[in-house]
């Protein structure tokens, strides 16, 4: 890895491929402002350059929330929730790049920051914010169980180990090409291209409806009927399934374990970066294309009225809000990436570059030029996600709420897989299989990075551990062993990968409130004489935080009140 610039160097004279040292989420007492502090890049172009944090944070969102909720959220509501998802992703940057705007003028980490914030504390073991952030973890860690169990189904369908899941492959395969043939026919018995014409998920399908689906659910349950007599079904009378998914899953694991303790911020980076770029184009190109397709095709009245805000009604055995507010919880920069943002700004370099606050003028203008670069790498971050959002969306409402298939439990990554059929036909499996592994396991290879970071320094936080950065390294490096382990046995416990990541997704819902006042906090109490951001940022960031209490406000309401 190069050195760092020499004392009151320039980056724009730096190579564009320079990386930051690496570990500099350094206590500001350490900071030598000589030694340390580097001018900001002044160019756009050199700005690109030193952009990551906000890479590295997309490779953990285009996963879970992207891929898995924002789908399930269109298959479950059709395009009528199309403005919720878009407000997710652009709304809460304001208070991500508030965050960030303290962690490089302070030096401190999030936990740090958010430890200051007043209200209830323990004495010396942190206040009522970090706690609730621990509860949030364990929610979060379960959530990279369900991932993970994703990237293991992705696997266990494109390469099965045993026999039984070569068999269990063959039927669900059957089914979902059944059930996508049957609408096809339907479309034109309805009316040809412009019918809505909708097939109900099976365990939704009412008498009124029974009779159109009839041949479909007969052929469903007598292609499981063949399947369970021979392998028998669970405690709950459900199709015994393989152990496929789990023994991927646990390779898996293992691996990323392996490479997290030896890997360090430039793979991290460079990984996340590779995996979410291929499949995001992809993605989008599959959309394009789909327009050809005109029983799948998305009609701009249905992308204008997705724009307009409404609700969908809840149906028999599904509730889509319920489904959106998780959904909001975790796409675009939810609150685990609210929380881990500043500790990759760190580490990339920018508070250290910045150097510590003497108050002099040289101090301001490197730090309103790192913030710069802090905002272009924040929002370019943005764009890539709420591209990669949006696809996913409308592909979830044009293909799988049409053809009634909810992406859940064990056929979660197979269902997901059919949106890509009336594209990529025969090829469909294959294509999907590649992206869905590149992305889900960004997002397992990513976070698990994250936690190791932000939980080492919770420790720290609340009086566990040492507070010096040598005892966090080492403690990182344990924790990134330790949790892609945690997270498989969590996925062989509860093996319902969407129903996890929903989960985390409610806890990140009733947080955002909490992190939205802790950015106000920041503006108004930390901001730094002479870095003052203006009115309009003032007003978008009171925007952002309104958005993110209704958000937890009703999420409470509906998952608790209801």
């Amino acid at each position: 890895m190069p050195e760092s610039p020499s004392p009151g160097q320039n980056s724009d004279d730096l190579p564009i491929n320079q990386q930051p040292p690496e570990g500099d989420a350094l206590d500001p007492s350490s900071q030598d402002p000589v030694s340390q502090s580097v001018d900001p890049p002044t160019t756009l172009f050199r700005m690109l350059a030193c952009v990551g944090p906000g890479l590295i944070v997309a490779g953990s969102i285009v996963g879970s929330g992207e891929l898995i909720a924002t789908t399930k959220t269109g298959a479950e509501a059709g395009f009528s929730l199309l403005w919720l998802i878009l407000l997710g992703c652009v709304i809460k940057v304001f208070a991500q790049i508030e965050f960030g705007r303290y962690a490089i003028t302070s030096g401190k980490t999030t936990l740090q920051a958010l430890d200051e914030v007043p209200g209830p504390r323990l004495a010396g073991r942190g206040n009522w914010l970090v706690w609730y952030w621990v509860l949030m973890w364990l929610a979060s860690i379960s959530q990279l169980g369900g991932i993970v169990g994703g990237v293991g189904q992705a696997l266990a369908i494109s390469a099965p180990i045993t026999q039984a899941g070569q068999e269990y492959n063959v039927t669900a395969d059957d089914i979902h090409m059944r059930r996508y043939e049957e609408y096809r026919s339907q479309v034109v018995r309805d009316g040809g291209a412009e019918s809505t014409a909708v097939i109900e998920p099976v365990e939704s399908v009412d008498a009124e409806l029974m009779d159109a689906t009839k041949d479909v659910v007969e052929t469903e349950a007598s292609r499981w009927s063949e399947y369970n007599a021979k392998h028998g079904v669970d405690s709950d009378g459900n199709p015994s399934v393989p152990h496929d998914a789990a023994i991927w899953a646990a390779i898996v694991a293992v691996l990323t374990s392996l490479v997290l303790v030896w890997g360090r911020y430039g793979l991290i980076q460079s990984l996340s970066t590779i995996l979410v770029a291929s499949f995001t184009l992809l993605t989008v190109f599959n959309l394009f294309l789909l327009q050809g397709q005109p029983e799948f095709s998305v009609r701009w009245s249905e992308f204008w009225s997705g724009l307009m805000p409404s609700l969908p009604e809840r149906t028999a055995g599904i509730n889509p809000i319920g489904t959106a507010l998780a959904t909001f919880g975790i796409i675009g920069v939810g609150a685990a990436e609210l929380v881990v943002y500043p500790y990759w700004c760190l580490e990339k370099g920018y508070g250290k570059f910045t150097g510590v606050n003497d108050g002099s003028p040289a101090w301001r203008e490197r730090a309103a030029g790192w913030m710069r670069v802090m905002h272009i790498d924040a929002w370019g971050s943005m764009i890539v996600y709420t591209f990669a959002t949006i696809a996913f969306y409308l592909l979830g409402a044009a293909v799988l709420h049409r053809l009634g298939l909810n992406p859940e439990k064990n056929d979660m990554v197979r269902t997901l897989a059919v949106m890509f059929r009336p594209v990529f036909s025969e090829w469909a499996a294959m294509v999907f299989l590649f992206g869905a592994f590149a992305v889900l396991y960004s997002t397992f290879f990513v976070a698990n990075a994250s936690h190791a970071r932000t939980f080492s320094d919770a420790l720290r936080v609340v009086g566990l551990i040492a507070e010096d950065e040598v005892t966090r390294e080492r403690w990182i490096r344990i924790l990134s062993g330790v949790f892609p382990i945690l997270c498989l046995v969590i996925f062989l416990a509860f093996q319902a990968p969407a129903q996890l990541v929903l989960l985390s997704g409610v806890a990140q819902g009733i947080m955002l409130p909490m992190l939205a006042g802790a950015a106000l906090f920041f503006r108004y109490k930390r901001v730094t004489e002479g870095l003052t951001p203006g009115r309009w940022w003032d007003l978008m960031l009171w925007l952002s935080a309104a958005a993110m209490l209704v958000t937890g406000v009703w999420t409470v309401v509906d998952k608790f009140l209801n």
